[in-house]
């Protein structure tokens, strides 16, 4: 049996900012996870069995675009094996779906990787996260990259959406990881309310010039603040960054509640955190107010809150997958100067991906 797990992600900064080419910061949630097991099957085919989405089939009788059978059908593919294995593979999950918590790209990085370990087919962490990102592309037209970077290698990512240019190959974004100066925790709140992001982003479009540089003036002391382990001055900075959340008008009153009442259970600070108007909060807490600041908000209507502490690269999704893939970066030195996008680019020309799934 071969086993492999991705945790889910969060947006701590430049939500919204990252539509107009700012910076965004989001960083990986160890708490909930996307979990992958594939054997040997004894009997013929490819069995899939999820059963948080009630699928038991065979690979053959799913529909080429469904989102696992997409990843499995191309993995196959660029991996050339000869003939298709007979696998059983269980795929099961604590992230919850459509929550903005990066629960698809997390399912596709743990499948990708134990197959990749099940069938002997060496694939670096380059080239995990490009395929993801197409996958990702698949089902969501055109993601940011936030996304499948963050789970991909479970650090945080500094990411800037940059628009194509005739001189840059690939999609021309900038996505960076960084480490953790000391471990930090955030408490996620969840309204239970689905997050209107079309509407809000238009909204925030008419105020964005008026704080585009606060904003993005956040995002770059923000991440100073992590890499320097500096938590009071983080807390600092989601409280302002929520202040001109408010100001553009994609907050809400339940968002707002929830934020308050972490504050006054003693985080060092709290914010919405992706589309607004509904989703979720984030709170930075002290490890040892944790628990507090979860209850006070359930108590305070959230429908549920999620724990977790931010790291370097030292978790499990971190050990496992450099006892799994401790093989050279398959990447030349020129490769390594490229930008996401020209990466994904060439990974995606070298090894003839079947994306189109007509």
């Amino acid at each position: 049996m071969t086993k492999s797990s991705a945790p889910g992600k969060i947006i701590l900064f430049g939500e919204h900012a990252v539509v107009y080419g700012r910076p965004a910061l989001a960083v990986p949630v160890t708490q909930v996870h996307a979990d992958v097991d594939v054997v040997d099957a004894s009997r013929s085919g490819i069995w899939i069995n999820a059963p948080d989405v009630n699928l038991h089939a065979e690979l053959n009788t799913l529909p080429s675009d469904h989102p696992i059978a997409s990843v499995i059908h191309n993995f196959l593919f660029i991996s050339r094996i000869a003939s298709f294995p007979n696998l059983e593979i269980n795929i099961s999950s604590t992230i919850p779906v459509a929550s903005g918590l990066g629960s698809g790209a997390a399912v596709t990085v743990a499948l990708t990787r134990a197959l990749s370990s099940h069938l002997k087919y060496e694939i670096t962490d380059e080239e995990v996260n490009a395929f993801t990102y197409e996958i990702e592309k698949l089902h969501h037209g055109t993601p940011s990259g936030i996304d499948n970077t963050v789970i991909t290698y479970a650090k945080p990512v500094y990411f800037i959406k940059r628009p194509p240019s005739p001189s840059r190959r690939g999609d021309g974004d900038e996505v960076e990881t960084f480490r953790v100066g000391k471990p930090f925790t955030i408490v996620i709140g969840d309204t239970g309310i689905s997050a209107p992001t079309k509407e809000s982003v238009s909204d925030v479009r008419r105020s964005w010039l008026k704080d585009k540089d606060k904003v993005t003036e956040i995002s770059f002391t923000a991440r100073r603040a992590i890499e320097q382990g500096h938590w009071r001055m983080l807390g600092e900075l989601m409280n302002e960054n929520h202040k001109l959340l408010q100001e553009m008008t994609v907050s809400s009153p339940e968002l707002d509640k929830l934020v308050s009442a972490a504050y006054e259970a003693g985080a060092l600070g709290a914010k919405l955190s992706g589309g607004g108007r509904g989703g979720n909060m984030i709170a930075l807490v002290e490890l040892d107010s944790a628990e507090a600041v979860s209850q006070s908000l359930i108590e305070a209507g959230a429908r549920s809150t999620i724990i977790t502490q931010v790291t370097s690269c030292d978790h499990p999704f971190c050990m496992d997958r450099k006892t799994q893939h401790s093989h050279q970066n398959s990447f030349s030195k020129q490769e390594h100067q490229m930008d996401f996008g020209q990466r994904s680019a060439v990974w995606k020309q070298r090894h003839h991906f079947i994306f189109s799934l007509e």
